[in-house]
């Protein structure tokens, strides 16, 4: 067997690994670069294998940065199997049309671009329609069941517990009388995402390619983000301002309505209860049809759901429901949005506030000190998100400068994916553990960071594979370069450059406050003498870096 790494490679998006073996050829997953403008450019590259050798595709679930390429897979000529989950199916048939409506939007004003450049339009990457005619090629599979493509070939697709339908694919290919066992997790969820059961544990792996989302952080638990959340929106609604949550569409807007539905159940004391009351005077936007669809998508399969959310079900209290809740469904109805004077909570896509309806809401209340913006999930970098949560104090939307003046939150809690101990976690539950682990779907920082934990904690030898990388899956795990690699070294350059630039700007603010908070005062010897002492250890640090490097 032989992996070939084509996306998701120390990035977070755009996962895709062909895998050869037994004669056959297939990919798992085919997604989406997300994240800068460079990035995204890499989505109209031709595909870096022949479409038509492609035997078939597994796919880990619906998450565009996994199956937004698909269509275009589709316009290129490919017409056999791809193999995924009903409901990861049933998200798709919603979601990828939506993000081939996407594709013609951007296209549009590109063209309109063009022309005035005196150049010739371009088509869009695919459009909603081939969004929706690819789905004729999905072949629907239920969790726990072992799947024969052929004698040789097996597979089986387990619940990652990341979003509705995610999976943790087994797979099983036997060559020269010799099986071989490889897993991919996809993305894993966390062990306490609100609606879905915990990933699955499998027993045994020769080779595990894993994600590293958030290789070197740990999430909040439960009770805490869940407190953190009434603070921060009561806080907000009580000095009369707007919450306004990006949210995936998918997944992420499900878990914060649940949330808002539970909070009743959760605690009794009166300070909580006043907090509570608070947010139930509010009403609740959800300003997204694709997460109105997703949402109705959701309530169909509810036999996914975890066991406890189910009992509340069959009590009659419908999760995803509750008074005050309001669907959004046409763009005048958005737009009255930011023209009613009220406090409420909008939630809207997408969820790195890179395109959609969240855009209009960002330029109508980040200006405004009473409203706060709430992420709840990851920023890739280069994002809107991620240079809001980064601390961006002014930014461009639609060539308008706006002031950031709002309350930027961020909990990491709500995230799908899981932390570093549940990452750990899952490679500790194997009963036979795995050869070789390759990371993927990470920031290097954070890929190294767990790549060490691994080593240090089970002695299993870590790979962090790059860009066109191919490794034969023998004891000897000989790897060549089969694709000519990416440049992304200048990119991580440049980012470095960057993240200087920024620390002068800082240096600069620092030193007009110290003269004007410290030395503008009549400060005491010993405040002076604390104060140069921290500056001598920033510079000592700063000495070790350019030492060490």
């Amino acid at each position: 067997m032989k992996i070939t790494f084509l996306g998701a490679t120390k990035t977070v998006t755009g996962s895709n690994f062909l895998v050869e073996g037994a004669g056959k050829k297939f990919l798992v997953d085919c997604g989406m670069y997300q994240g800068s403008a460079r990035d995204e450019m890499e989505n109209s590259e031709p595909f870096a294998f022949n479409i038509q050798d492609i035997d078939f595709v597994l796919l880990t679930h619906a998450h565009i940065d996994h199956s937004g390429r698909l269509p275009k897979l589709y316009v290129d000529g490919y017409r056999n199997p791809i193999i995924t989950t009903k409901a990861t199916r049933d998200l798709c048939s919603i979601m990828l049309p939506d993000s081939g409506h996407i594709q013609e939007q951007e296209n549009e004003w590109k063209n309109k671009k063009r022309l005035r450049q005196g150049q010739s339009p371009l088509p869009p990457l695919y459009t909603a329609q081939d969004g929706i005619d690819c789905m004729e090629i999905f072949k629907p599979v239920s969790y726990d069941e072992i799947i024969e493509i052929d004698e040789n070939i097996h597979v089986r697709f387990n619940d990652a517990g990341h979003m509705l339908g995610s999976a943790i694919i087994e797979i099983w290919v036997k060559e020269d009388g010799k099986e071989t066992k490889a897993v991919f997790t996809g993305d894993l969820g966390n062990n306490d995402i609100p609606l879905l059961s915990s990933p699955t544990m499998i027993e045994t792996a020769d080779y595990l390619v894993m994600e590293s989302t958030y290789g070197s952080r740990l999430h909040m638990r439960n009770d805490d983000k869940a407190n953190l959340f009434v603070d921060i929106v009561s806080e907000t609604l009580d000095k009369g301002g707007t919450v306004v949550i990006p949210s995936f569409a998918v997944g992420r807007t499900q878990e914060i309505l649940y949330e808002i539905n539970n909070l009743k159940d959760m605690q009794t004391s009166d300070e909580f209860k006043k907090k509570y009351e608070s947010i139930m005077k509010a009403p609740v936007y959800v300003d997204s049809p694709l997460a109105i669809s997703a949402t109705e998508i959701f309530r169909e399969n509810a036999n996914l759901f975890d066991e406890e959310t189910q009992a509340v079900i069959e009590s009659g209290d419908n999760p995803l429901e509750f008074p005050g809740l309001q669907f959004t469904r046409t763009a005048e109805e958005s737009k009255e949005l930011n023209a009613k004077q009220e406090s409420s909570i909008i939630i809207s896509a997408s969820g790195m506030c890179e395109v959609g309806r969240i855009k209009h809401h960002l330029k109508h209340h980040l200006w405004d000190p009473n409203s706060t913006i709430l992420f709840v999930g990851y920023q890739a970098p280069g994002t809107l998100g991620r240079r809001l949560v980064d601390g961006e104090k002014k930014v461009k939307i639609f060539g308008e400068e706006i002031a950031v003046n709002a309350r930027i939150e961020y909990i990491e809690g709500y995230s799908g994916h899981a932390d570093q101990e549940w990452l750990l976690n899952f490679v500790y539950s194997f009963i036979t553990k795995p050869k070789h682990i390759f990371l993927v779907h990470g920031e290097p920082e954070g890929q190294i960071v767990l790549k060490d934990k691994i080593l240090e904690n089970t002695s299993i030898p870590v790979t962090i594979p790059n860009y066109g990388e191919s490794y034969t899956l023998d004891d000897k795990l000989t790897m060549t370069q089969e694709v000519e690699p990416k440049v992304r070294n200048n990119t991580e350059r440049n980012d470095v450059i960057n993240r200087i630039r920024i620390l002068k700007e800082e240096l600069d603010d620092m030193e007009n406050i110290v003269r004007e908070e410290y030395l503008g005062k009549e400060a005491d010897d010993y405040s002076i003498s604390r104060l140069k002492l921290r500056l001598k250890e920033i510079e000592e640090q700063i000495v070790r870096i350019v030492e060490k490097n």
